[in-house]
């Protein structure tokens, strides 16, 4: 089997060419759902664009999924696009739903459950430039 084949989606190369990238999330949150592997962790997720210094991840939790606790290296931005999600950072319980943002500091440790039912996000990454 190659790799192509062994891959998920189309290889990263091919995803962020060009100079600009338009996603429509309700989309591309459809297609997360439809895929055919197990989800991890209860999610399953997707880069949308990786491009130094930003990255953008969409995740689409099942209910009950989760992401155990980790921490980015660089200023992570979550926003809600649907459902409830819970936040658990610098030992405060963010209760968010759909529309709200949160803003976590580099380094932050911080962990995500997906409460009453399925839940989307939006993940963003800013890398600090010295």
């Amino acid at each position: 089997m190659t790799q192509q084949a062994e891959r998920l989606r189309e290889a990263p190369r091919e995803r962020f060419a060009g100079r600009s990238h338009r996603f429509s999330l309700d989309q591309a949150l459809a297609d997360l759902r439809a895929e055919d592997h197990p989800a991890r962790g209860g999610h399953r997720q997707i880069t949308l664009l990786h491009r130094a210094p930003v990255t953008q991840v969409l995740f689409a939790f099942d209910a009950d999924g989760s992401l155990d606790q980790h921490s980015a290296p660089g200023l992570v931005t979550i926003h809600v696009l649907e459902g409830r999600l819970n936040v658990q950072a610098d030992h405060v319980e963010n209760a968010l739903s759909a529309g709200d943002v949160l803003i976590l500091d580099p380094g932050l440790p911080h962990d995500v459950r997906a409460v009453d039912g399925p839940a989307a996000m939006l993940l963003t990454v800013t890398m600090q430039r010295d």
